[in-house]
């Protein structure tokens, strides 16, 4: 890692994470606010495996400042060392950097802290939380429990947006985003407890705005009373700096 990543660099050194480059080869608007950047992975592929909802912290400049976001990847191929990371654009280091990024750019990565533990037993269907910046790891999620019909509350966004869901197995409601993500919360209160019953294996998996991720996470866990092997809860992003995993 290079030494221009700051006390975060310094604390990740001593977790022993692992430091590659990456390199662009492409990139292209999905949407106007969404955009989809493919990179070569520098090695990182063949040392750490393959995992669903796989994510990397890349280092990002700033007002001379280094800057870590996490983003998941999609499409990892490790026998070609490729993948491709996508960003939902809002004012911020990561946003910026995707919006201009050109083939032969390089960036550095960090690998530390991703993981996935598959529910067991499999659920018999999962609800699902999120929004743009969370697309990709909603869509690895999705791909990865193939067997389990799934209910997703997905909030704002364009139109256009890649989703992987199945209309045969996945149900898709859109929420717009208002008052700072307690619409959605209000949204969620109104509709799981009702749906729980009928699912009381069911897997909820939660990855919104910090607020929003805590908010549900605990109404979940202590209001509904699902078993904390059951949830999975993330913040993806803070209302004052948008750029996301």
């Amino acid at each position: 890692m290079g030494q221009g990543h700051g006390w975060e660099g310094a604390v990740l050194r001593l977790l022993r994470a692992k430091d590659f480059t990456f390199t662009v080869t492409g990139a292209e608007y999905v949407t106007g606010a969404y955009r989809r950047v493919h990179l070569t992975d520098g090695g990182m592929l063949a040392v750490t495996g393959v995992h669903p909802t796989m994510w990397v912290r890349v280092w990002f400049s700033g007002a001379g400042k280094p800057h870590q976001r996490a983003y998941t990847l999609v499409d990892p191929d490790p026998a070609a060392g490729t993948f491709t990371l996508e960003f939902a654009l809002h004012d911020g280091v990561a946003s910026d950097w995707a919006r201009t990024v050109k083939p032969g750019d390089t960036i550095e990565a960090t690998v530390h802290g991703t993981g996935f533990e598959r529910p067991d037993p499999e659920p018999t269907h999962v609800f699902a939380i999120g929004d743009p910046a969370s697309l990709p790891a909603l869509n690895s999620l999705l791909g990865a429990l193939d067997s389990s019909p799934a209910t997703v509350w997905f909030e704002g966004g364009d139109e256009g947006l890649p989703f992987r869901t199945d209309p045969s197995r996945h149900e898709v409601r859109r929420v717009l985003r208002l008052d700072s993500g307690a619409h959605l919360v209000a949204q969620v209160k109104a509709d799981l407890p009702g749906l729980l019953k009928s699912h009381p294996d069911a897997y909820v998996w939660i990855a919104c705005d910090t607020t929003t991720t805590r908010a549900l996470s605990s109404y979940v866990r202590k209001d509904l009373g699902v078993a904390k092997e059951r949830v999975n809860a993330l913040g993806y992003w803070r209302e004052q700096s948008a750029d996301s995993r």
